[in-house]
Formats: C-alpha cells, sequence, structure tokens
C-alpha cells in the first residue's frame, strides 16, 4: 500500500513557519513529507530539512519523496521526544522553525495490520514505531478493570470507560481479544443502543485512548514544547497543529505559559524573575472548503508562536 496522506492546514502552517529560504526547518512529525514538501519547495540551496519520525513506512516514504530537494535534507528515525537529543547529533544549536502535526496519519489509520482503525479488521496493535514493545492487545488483554477504566476515561473521556472495561474483562476470560473488530464488538455490547444512535462511531473514544496509551501522545508534549522552543533562534517560529481537545489543550496552556511574564502578585514588586519567552500565541482552524474535501480536518487546529 502506497504512503498516501493529505496534509492537514498545509498551506497556513507553512506560510507560518518559513520565514528565509535560508533557515534550518525542523519536521518533528515527517510523516508521508507533505508538509515537509512543501517546506523544502520554499527554501534555497543554503537551506536545510530536518525531518523525524519513527514509524519506517513514514521515513521510506519520505525519503523517496523529499530526495530531489535542493536545500540539504537530514531524516532522522526517532520519537520527537528526542528532539534535544537529535539536534546535539547534528550538531545544531538554534533552528529557524519547528512544526508538529500531531495527528494520525491517513495511511496509519487506512492500513489494517497497524491496527488503529475501529474501520477495518487488524491485529490491536496501534504503534506508531513498529519496534516499540506495548501495543493496545498487551493493554486490553493484560491491564486490570480499574486501569482499562482510567485511560478509557482520561485519554478517550468516554463517559461509559467503566463498562466499557468490565465487558472487556469479561470478554478476555473466556478468550483473548487479538483483533480490533473483536474489540469493536465488546464495545458495542457495553455501550447502551441508546447511546449508539448519535455522535461518532461508539469505538472512537476507546480506540483513541488505547492509541495515546500505547505511544504516550500526551505526557511527552509539555516537556517536548519547552524543547522545541528552547532550540528556536530569537524570532524563530513554532507550529503545532492538533487533532483532539486533549493535546490541543496541553498545547494551548504551555504556549500561554511561555508567553507570560511575571506571575508574583500584581501589588508585589516581582521576585520570580520570569520572563516571557514567545510573542503571545495564535490559533487557527482550516477553512469549510479543506474540511470538505478532508473531513479529517474538521477537529484540526494550527496553533503558534513566535520566540522573542
Amino acid at each position: 500500500m502506497e504512503f498516501e496522506h493529505v496534509s492537514v492546514l498545509l498551506k497556513p502552517s507553512v506560510n507560518w513557519l518559513v520565514t528565509d529560504p535560508d533557515g534550518i526547518y525542523v519536521d518533528c512529525t515527517l510523516g508521508g513529507a507533505g508538509h515537509s514538501a512543501e517546506i523544502v519547495s520554499r527554501l534555497s540551496e543554503n537551506g536545510r530539512l530536518i525531518g523525524i519520525d519513527q514509524d519506517d513506512d513514514a521515513l521510506a516514504a519520505a525519503r523517496e519523496r523529499l530526495q530531489d530537494a535542493r536545500c540539504r535534507v537530514d531524516i532522522v528515525k526517532s520519537n520527537f521526544r528526542q528532539l534535544k537529543d537529535v539536534l546535539q547529533q547534528l550538531e545544531l544549536h538554534a533552528v529557524t522553525g519547528i512544526l508538529f502535526d500531531l495527528g494520525v496519519s491517513s495511511y496509519q489509520l487506512d492500513t489494517p495490520e497497524r491496527g488503529f482503525s475501529y474501520m477495518h479488521e487488524g491485529p490491536l496493535d496501534m504503534r506508531m514505531d513498529q519496534g516499540a514493545l506495548l501495543t493496545a492487545d498487551t493493554i486490553v488483554n493484560t491491564y486490570s478493570e480499574e486501569a482499562l477504566a482510567a485511560l478509557i476515561w482520561r485519554y478517550g473521556e468516554e463517559r461509559w470507560a467503566k463498562r466499557i472495561a468490565q465487558f472487556i474483562v469479561t470478554e478476555r476470560k473466556k478468550k483473548p481479544l487479538h483483533t480490533t473488530g473483536e474489540l469493536v464488538d465488546v464495545i458495542k455490547k457495553a455501550i447502551p443502543k441508546g447511546a449508539r444512535k448519535d455522535g461518532p462511531h461508539p469505538a472512537k473514544r476507546t480506540f483513541q485512548a488505547l492509541r495515546i496509551e500505547v505511544n504516550d501522545e500526551l505526557n511527552i508534549l509539555d516537556p517536548v514544547i519547552e524543547d522545541a522552543v528552547d532550540a528556536l533562534k530569537p524570532g524563530g517560529r513554532i507550529g503545532i497543529i492538533t487533532f483532539q481537545s486533549l493535546e490541543d489543550r496541553i498545547v494551548k496552556q504551555k504556549l500561554a505559559q511561555l508567553a507570560r511574564g511575571c506571575i508574583c502578585p500584581p501589588h508585589m514588586p516581582c521576585v520570580c524573575g520570569r520572563k516571557p519567552v514567545v510573542k503571545k500565541p495564535g490559533s487557527l482552524a482550516p477553512e469549510d472548503a479543506e474540511v470538505e474535501g478532508n473531513p479529517r480536518a474538521r477537529s484540526a487546529r494550527l496553533r503558534f508562536a513566535e520566540k522573542l
């Protein structure tokens, strides 16, 4: 299967990010290189792109897509939580722009054997890094009922989390759950019929929760945003595309925190010594035309800031 993915907020994000054709840019979620291809098209021979991803299929697709770029391109297999280490290994002390696209690629969703989608029959995998040890199968078949309920509620914001966890544990006592289809069937049994009539697919929130747990998606965001802003040169820009409320809240709060100066009480002299690191952050949602052409863009939001 060819690595196909329609990049969300492509032009707005790259328009924001690329300010210098001779600059150094980091795409922390390279994927099939949709955003990166647009970035390199705007760079000169003196420019440079560093693309980071942990998915072998994405890395192979990106290498092929970027092979004719006129600027220098470095493709690195890593998790973006290692951003600081990646830049140190490349002997880069400051970069011009850093982009994160936190969505799951269409390729990953539409490849059944990756196990990301509740719409396709496949193994309960969900690893973005195929070499990682933890899979959705392990979580579903070994986590306690309490732990399952907690993560489905915390990462999926699923109101039926306790009931879903209870049904999973009951079913796996009969036989382990190894496929997406088996899990979807259990979730459908757990959620009362009346509650399944409206809203998204009944398994959507549980699958989101499992994917976040497998890839530790939320815990790494706060520190890596700090690392990214730290790596920017003055005037350098960061753009982060989010797709669901949990990650968007973390990104929004972190950028706001970095834009805040003194946090001492207003009537007291400053003792905290805090200075703002970025200008006031902004945000952007996709236009209607983009959502019509790509429904997966509906929940996306670009959050951005410039380093002082």
